[in-house]
Order: C-alpha cells, then sequence, then structure tokens
C-alpha cells in the first residue's frame, strides 16, 4: 500500500479545496517574506551606507531630512550654510575628517554631488576607468548612471535644476566626464560627482545675471523716482552713493559667501558623539544630525508598520490553517469507506493516520514555497520600477536566515489543521462504516 502516492491522488481529486488552501497559505508566507527582505534590505543599505560618518552638519530643520539627503540621497535637503561658518567647527580637535557636499543639481534624475576626492574613498570604490577630476566641470559617474544614462569617457551633458527631472536646464556650462567608477553596490552608484567649485560655477553665471539685471532695474527706478520728488544735485549724489555701495555689498557679499549643503563629519574618539551635536545645535545656526541615532528612530518606527502587517499575515496563515482543516475533514467524510477497505485489506490505524497527516503537511509545505516564491516575484518585479530613482534597489533574492522559522510554522500549521481529521481517521468503526454503505 503506497500512502505516499495515496496523498497525492487525494490532493489532486479535490482541486477547488486545495487551490484555495494553497492560496491561502502562499499569500501569508509570502507576505511574512517579503517583509522580513524589505527589512533586511534596507537595514544592511541604510547602515552599510554610513561608512564612518559619525555627523552630518547642515541647515536648522528636520535631522531626519538632513540624513536621508546627505547620506542616502533620497530626500530633499534642508537648505544651504556658510562655508566659513563650517570651517569654524571643523577646527574643534574632537573631529578627525570633514567632506563637504554641494548639491541642488541632477541629470535625468540622477544626483549631481560637489564634494572632494574624499568622497569615492569613503566608500572604498575603485576606478573603473579614466580619472577622478582635476577641473571644474569635470564629473565621474557610478556605474548605474553610466548604463541609464550610456555615458562614456568624454560624454558632455547639462545639467538640471533641481533632484527630479523637468527642472530648467543651466546650459551655460556643460559637465565633461571623465571618469567612471566600479560598481560597488553602494548609493555612490547611482551618483555623479564633481568638485564644489564646479557647482557654484553654475549657479554664479545665474546668480551674476540676476544681480545685473536686478541691480540695472532697481537704479532706473530709483533714479526716475528721485529726478520727480528730490533735487537733480541731491538725486545724483544719492543715487550713486546708493548704488555703489549696494553694489560693493553684494559683491563682498558675494565673494565670501560660498555656500555648502552639508558636511559630513568624523570624530577622533566616541566623546564627540555625546558633546559635539549639543554644541553645534545650541550655539550655532547649524544643526548638527547623529546618523546612527536617526536611523535607529527610523527602524523603530518602520518596525510598528512591519509589525502590523505581520499580525495580518499571521491571521491569513491561521484561516490558510482552517481552509485545510475543512478540507481534509469533508475529505475525510467522503472517503470513510475507502479507508474502512483499507483497514479491511490489512491497512493499519497508523496507516491511515500517516495517510491523512501527510495530505495536510504536503498542502503545507506547497504554500510556504509557493508563498516564498511569491516574495521573490514581486520583489524582482518592484525592482524594475526602485532602479533609478531608489538607492535601495538592490534586493537579496536568496533565503535569509530569518525566514527559516516559517518552516516549522507551516508544519505546524498543516500538524494542526490535519489533527482532528487524524483522530477521526484512527477511530474509524469499521462494521458500522461498511453497513451504513
Amino acid at each position: 500500500m503506497n500512502i505516499n502516492r495515496l496523498s497525492c491522488i487525494n490532493i489532486i481529486r479535490n482541486p477547488f479545496n486545495t487551490t484555495l488552501s494553497l492560496l491561502l497559505m502562499a499569500f501569508g508566507i509570502g507576505i511574512i517574506s517579503l517583509l522580513l527582505l524589505l527589512n533586511k534590505s534596507v537595514e544592511e543599505k541604510l547602515y552599510g551606507n554610513l561608512n564612518g560618518i559619525d555627523m552630518v552638519i547642515g541647515a536648522k530643520g528636520s535631522p531626519l531630512q538632513l540624513i536621508l539627503s546627505s547620506i542616502y540621497h533620497i530626500d530633499n535637503p534642508t537648505g544651504n550654510i556658510l562655508l566659513e561658518d563650517v570651517n569654524k567647527i571643523k577646527t574643534d580637535p574632537m573631529i578627525e575628517s570633514t567632506i563637504p557636499l554641494s548639491l541642488g543639481d541632477s541629470y535625468k534624475g540622477f544626483r549631481i554631488i560637489g564634494t572632494t576626492h574624499a568622497y569615492p574613498q569613503l566608500f572604498q570604490v575603485n576606478l573603473q576607468s579614466g580619472k577622478l577630476w582635476d577641473k571644474s566641470m569635470q564629473v565621474v559617474v557610478g556605474s548605474n548612471v553610466v548604463e541609464a544614462c550610456q555615458l562614456k569617457i568624454g560624454s558632455t551633458f547639462y545639467s538640471s535644476h533641481g533632484l527630479l527631472e523637468g527642472g530648467e536646464v543651466h546650459d551655460q556650462h556643460a559637465f565633461k566626464v571623465v571618469g567612471i567608477l566600479d560598481e560597488s553596490n553602494s548609493i555612490i552608484d547611482q551618483l555623479i560627482l564633481t568638485s564644489s567649485e564646479s557647482i557654484s560655477k553654475v549657479h554664479d553665471h545665474e546668480n551674476h545675471s540676476d544681480h545685473n539685471h536686478e541691480d540695472h532695474s532697481d537704479h532706473n527706478h530709483e533714479d526716475h523716482s528721485n529726478h520727480n520728488h528730490e533735487d537733480h544735485s541731491d538725486h545724483n549724489h544719492e543715487d550713486h552713493s546708493n548704488h555703489n555701495h549696494e553694489g560693493v555689498k553684494e559683491d563682498c557679499s558675494h565673494g565670501h559667501s560660498e555656500m555648502i549643503t552639508a558636511m559630513l563629519v568624523k570624530f577622533r574618539s566616541p566623546v564627540g558623539f555625546i558633546k559635539f551635536p549639543r554644541k553645534v545645535n545650541e550655539t550655532t545656526n547649524l544643526q548638527a544630525a547623529v546618523p546612527t541615532f536617526e536611523i535607529n528612530r527610523l527602524i523603530s518606527l518602520l518596525g510598528l508598520g512591519l509589525r502590523s502587517i505581520n499580525m495580518i499575515a499571521f491571521f491569513i496563515i491561521i484561516v490558510s490553517g482552517l481552509s485545510i482543516f475543512i478540507s481534509l475533514y469533508n475529505s475525510l467524510k467522503r472517503r470513510r469507506y475507502e479507508l474502512a477497505l483499507m483497514r479491511v485489506h490489512g491497512g493499519t490505524r497508523f496507516q491511515l493516520v500517516k495517510l491523512v497527516l501527510q495530505e495536510g503537511i504536503l498542502i503545507s509545505i506547497l504554500g510556504l514555497f509557493l508563498g516564498i516564491l511569491f516574495s521573490r516575484l514581486i520583489l524582482y518585479i518592484v525592482s524594475f520600477f526602485l532602479y533609478h530613482n531608489y538607492s535601495f534597489y538592490s534586493i537579496q533574492l536568496s533565503l535569509i536566515k530569518e525566514e527559516l522559522w516559517l518552516f516549522p510554522i507551516a508544519l505546524f500549521v498543516g500538524f494542526l489543521a490535519s489533527l482532528i481529521p487524524i483522530i477521526q481517521a484512527y477511530r474509524i468503526n469499521i462494521p458500522k462504516t461498511l453497513s451504513n454503505v
């Protein structure tokens, strides 16, 4: 008597009930598996991209926004800050090194970052070809940018204002590709790197044009107004002095107020974590944010939502177990005569128990594998949509250790669903069953 073959035949003979049980089990397992994969991928990317960055200094605003925009490049910056203000801070003996960042422009949705050579060194990424920039308007591009934008050494392009596609194009200065970075599976794969001077050069041209236009219009307006209401000599003196004074003031301000978006900081010792952020926040007009603190807070907030969804998934698994139970129970009622005949032809009670238990376990295991396959399929599809605009697009599709506990859960659900039908099969009354046919 081939119990394994009989189990498979009995499952196939009830396609509607079997399909419903499989779908419910696969759906519940799939949701949990999907959340586990996403959670692990997000945590790995969040902590992996820190690369020893202990603190970020930027404009006042949301600390989390500052971290997301400066380290992960998935949010808008909180604003610009004066480089001279940051230079006063970075001389503190608690600071080991700093890296400036200038943001605000992009090319086809990929962000252009004005920084120093220390930034690619931070990610320990090598050049695939070319060299690092040594002049303004030269750029080094990440591996994903090259693939998406079809760039190569010597390619030129114009940046767009803003961090999304569709912004105003800065067509006065063209960037030239001089280097291509190796794939590092980090955020730098999504970036275009250049010098801070390049970012300033692009925007200085616009500021200069706007300044000349505004200064000329204000001068004419003021000159016309004063001519109508004041003495001509007073007008000449006032207009000339005011115009020169304002022009010098703007030029001086422009010459001494180089702006950056943020500064990445590394401390010499853990003492800096305790004292320095508070010192910056309380004594300056800047904001200091500690990435590890903000990321831990973000993950804890995400964890609340994940736990809620997990509870829903567990409820679905319980419903799938109920469906398996109903399927086995109804099947057992229909097959009581067959089971009685099996006993008459030499089948033991334990063989009947094994037959029923095997059917329940088999449905649960099939649902488990379908659920894991379902989660991978969803991630594979989603990865195409996240590839160019999200830094966590690289998602692990292999089985992770956090998913291993799904196997005993599936086995337990299958056993629990089979328990009552097993008891009924074990206690089957052969004479009564055969006489009622």
